[in-house]
């Protein structure tokens, strides 16, 4: 088992050398005063999770997996406290890096799945995929659901929005579309359309995916 520090200069290397493509990766960059800088090295060397060479290091391969464990349960744990626990933003941060460490795999796993296998954490960044994602496995129902995956009847919560482009942002919220809005799926075909409030909206197929819904009923009785 690593330690808590060993933990998170992994998830900073997993930023670092996946998201933002570095290839040189100096210690300097890793200073933090929550640890130890050298000591935690010699931990991550140990384990050889990484080589340290004139103070550049290098993400081996068990060290990219384990950093993208880090990284993957830190930021489903993000989603958890947002989307389940209704936690203000203030205090997302702090609370999923305690989370994240206490959170073993086949529980994030279970997470992951009730969540509807999101894309990206509240701040925009990518989740990157686990087992259950790549096997499409739902072995307990998902309680975050794409509004392309609903059955016509569907009562929920607009949970979030995954599209990272600003215009078709604005789009949606301008329709009345906003995360916490109750939302009825209305019919899926031939177009998606939906209820917000009073207003019936009609969606296509993309902008359907890019919606989750929190369900309280999932198909009309």
């Amino acid at each position: 088992m690593l330690s808590n520090e060993a933990e998170e200069v992994l998830e900073l290397l997993w930023i670092k050398t996946v998201e933002e493509s570095k290839t040189n990766i100096k210690t300097d960059e890793l200073k933090s005063p929550d640890y130890n800088l050298k000591s935690t090295l010699d931990e991550l060397e140990k384990n050889k999770s990484i080589t340290v060479k004139k103070e550049s290091i290098t993400l081996s391969e068990k060290g990219r997996m384990e950093s993208k464990n880090v990284i993957r349960r830190h930021r489903l744990a993000e989603r958890l406290l947002v989307d389940v626990l209704e936690m203000a933003e203030e205090n997302v941060e702090e609370a999923a890096c305690r989370f994240e460490h206490v959170l073993p795999e086949g529980v994030s796993e279970s997470v992951c799945t009730l969540l509807g296998h999101p894309k990206l954490c509240p701040d925009g960044n990518p989740i990157p995929p686990g087992r259950c994602c790549e096997e499409g496995r739902a072995k307990i129902e998902r309680l975050i659901t794409p509004l392309s995956d609903l059955e016509a009847g569907s009562i929920g919560k607009i949970a979030y929005i995954t599209s990272k482009r600003h215009q078709r942002l604005q789009r949606l919220m301008a329709m009345g579309i906003i995360p916490g809005l109750p939302v009825k799926l209305i019919q899926r075909y031939p177009s998606f359309v939906i209820q917000v409030e009073e207003t019936q909206i009609a969606l296509d197929t993309e902008l359907a995916e890019e919606i989750h819904v929190r369900c309280e009923k999932r198909k009309a009785q």
